[in-house]
């Protein structure tokens, strides 16, 4: 994808939009939907991508992720903007006319017809012939490794089956892109996580473009390309999942993604692009801002990653530069982790620290521990 089109969040840069529409692949261009009664369910959302990317739209309910997936499938007609597919505008296309289809969360097969049936139903739709069309199907359930299966009815498949035959009925009608809303919510987390890594190298495999969208952020930072990240009907940030991981451009990204220590406080010192932040409680901390000025005594906000905190011990100056002094509140054990739920001068904190820490650290409820972090860990935050 061209920079000029979506920027690449560098260091968590705040989103911008598109400066033109490429003539290969989806833009959506100022797209808008407000329902009636006044309710703006999306609100000039620009985004380009590309074929043969996997974009996840991820967000809370109700941030305006499946209205703009609906928008793009048809199922939604917006108020104001465009959606142009390889320069081609979709907006007042019938959704079977468009070259998109959308997979459902709840699969919507036929329970009276067989998996090849269902498979073969839109392409009898289209009017393709029964020796061609069967042909074709059984090529897509070949895709999808279900072939052996193709004369079982719907009832007779795992929940994991059922999701293969759904995507081998969408992908039988060649789709420049698949729309995915929420497709793995009706799994069990075991099958949830089987299912990521097929649907992942099923969309390499087939190199089309797929979006897919969830408000699972594990979801996301495992099968995405690039994630897009929604709130109140507006994109917050686009990135790659490494940039929103670690890098969040904005406090509703860094909240929405967990597992971030978000700390208020005052600039207190500037030295070139470093700034000295410090809150109420005298939490000081340390970040390289290059592209964002500040003067002493502005307000700022910082988060650092409870992955990047370390738990070291007691005995540091109260004011030490990145660092804090925390009673412990819980220790959560989680087999590979352990999450360290922390209070610093009533400023709750979180650090995840190795499953080998865990005996060291079992039953010290009430007790003071140190935590510090690298400033390389430390994010500016926008608004």
């Amino acid at each position: 994808m061209a920079d000029e089109v979506v920027p690449q969040q560098e260091e968590g840069a705040a989103f911008a939009a598109p400066s033109s529409i490429q003539p290969s692949g989806l833009d959506l261009v100022g797209l808008t939907k407000v329902f009636a009664g006044g309710t703006v369910a999306v609100d000039d959302v620009n985004l380009h991508v590309d074929h043969g990317e996997y974009v996840v739209l991820l967000g809370p309910s109700g941030c305006g992720k499946t209205t703009t997936l609906r928008m793009i499938g048809g199922h939604e007609y917006p108020t104001d903007g465009d959606i142009l597919l390889d320069g081609e505008s979709l907006v007042d296309m019938q959704p079977h006319k468009r070259p998109t289809t959308t997979v459902f969360q709840h699969f919507a097969l036929f329970p009276h017809r067989t998996t090849l049936q269902n498979v073969e139903f839109g392409l009898k739709m289209h009017g393709v012939g029964k020796a061609e069309r069967r042909k074709e199907a059984m090529a897509a359930l070949e895709m999808v490794g279900l072939e052996q299966l193709s004369d079982r009815k719907p009832g007779a498949l795992s929940g994991g089956q059922q999701q293969r035959v759904a995507l081998a009925r969408v992908l039988v009608t060649k789709p420049k892109a698949l729309l995915l809303d929420e497709p793995l919510g009706d799994l069990d987390r075991l099958l949830q996580l089987r299912m990521r890594v097929e649907l992942r190298n099923l969309q390499r495999q087939l190199g089309l473009m797929f979006i897919h969208v969830t408000h699972n952020q594990e979801e996301a930072l495992s099968m995405a390309d690039r994630i897009v990240v929604m709130n109140d009907a507006r994109i917050q940030q686009v990135a790659d999942p490494l940039t929103i991981a670690t890098r969040p451009a904005t406090e509703v990204v860094a909240r929405f993604m967990g597992d971030n220590n978000i700390i208020r406080g005052t600039v207190t010192e500037c030295e070139g692009d470093r700034l000295i932040v410090e809150d109420e409680r005298h939490v000081r901390a340390s970040v390289r801002a290059p592209s964002a000025p500040h003067a002493v005594g502005d307000p700022a906000m910082i988060a650092i990653r409870a992955a990047a905190v370390t738990v070291g011990t007691d005995g540091s100056a109260p004011s030490a530069l990145n660092s804090a002094e925390c009673e412990i509140v819980f220790v959560e054990f989680l087999g590979d982790l352990v999450k360290l739920h922390l209070l610093a001068g009533g400023e709750r904190l979180l650090a995840k620290v190795s499953a080998e820490q865990y005996p060291a650290l079992r039953g010290r409820e009430g007790q003071q521990i140190r935590i510090s972090w690298e400033e390389e860990d430390v994010q500016l935050l926008g608004g």
